[in-house]
């Protein structure tokens, strides 16, 4: 189950709270040893927008419907 937290400071340490349907679906319970991994969300916002096609949008949705009956 993939779920997104965000850091917070708390004094010199960083922490992160765990939602209220995260714990209840998991039974978490305090003092609980669990493992965290860690994955960096991706920004794609940079590639967005940049595959050029040699055909329409409409051209391939129109070669993918072919033959659907």
């Amino acid at each position: 189950m993939a779920i997104e937290v965000k850091i917070k400071k708390w004094g010199n340490s960083m922490g992160v709270i765990l939602p209220k349907e995260l714990v209840k679906e998991k039974k978490l319970k305090e003092n609980q040893k669990i493992l965290i991994q860690i994955v960096e969300k991706a920004d794609l916002s940079d590639i967005f927008g940049s595959l050029k096609f040699k055909k329409s949008a409409q051209e391939l949705k129109d070669e993918a419907r072919e033959g659907w009956d």
